[in-house]
């Protein structure tokens, strides 16, 4: 082999090759203003209903190695908004949420398992209120375009207990609220090229 093909194959190696990995791979950056995390509790005869408003992470999606892919993610409890301003000052307060000593709620992935052409399952360590526990989200690709994606995200319902998210014991038991509280996650992510 002459010379010059012997520089030309290392060339091809060490620019081509590269580009051919990151073209596989994809980043999006989550969309705050049409994400949405949602979610409800039973309280003596109705449901509460909430949403956290502000919201950041990143998407990495790889096409040709799902299990490569992975998800972070980042709420701002200060956030929360179930439409009555005083109900949102208690939750941030200590004695529920306690803003002060725990800003965030985070979600960092830990397995990913594709389970159809367009769905999967996400295994990460969910950590809410100083409380890190592992938690699966099932996720469904609802729409794909050149510069974003929008995905339907579900999982099994928080324990408020197991997160140590609950009133004093005396508060708990005359507001009748729900131990469980069911998730509702949209999420759309844009391309981070």
């Amino acid at each position: 082999m002459s010379t010059i093909r012997i520089l030309f194959t290392i060339w091809a190696l060490i620019v081509l090759a590269p580009l051919t990995a990151v073209s596989a791979s994809e980043t999006y950056k989550i969309d705050p203003t049409h994400s949405r995390i949602g979610f409800k509790v039973k309280q003596a005869f109705t449901t509460v209903t909430g949403r956290f408003k502000q919201l950041s992470g990143t998407v990495e999606v790889d096409r040709e190695h799902p299990e490569k892919s992975s998800v972070t993610a980042t709420i701002q409890v200060k956030s929360i908004d179930t439409g009555i301003a005083k109900r949102d000052a208690h939750l941030c307060s200590e004695e529920f949420f306690n803003v002060a000593k725990f800003p965030e709620i985070t979600f960092k992935t830990r397995s990913v398992k594709q389970t159809g052409p367009d769905a999967g399952d996400i295994l990460g360590d969910f950590t809410m209120h100083g409380v890190t526990k592992p938690i699966t989200l099932d996720v469904k690709l609802l729409k794909k375009d050149e510069n974003s994606t929008r995905w339907e995200v579900t999982t099994a319902p928080l324990s408020r207990r197991e997160f140590g998210t609950q009133f004093s014991s005396g508060v708990e038991g005359i507001s009748m609220i729900g131990d469980k509280v069911v998730v509702d996650i949209e999420i759309v992510a844009t391309s981070a090229r």
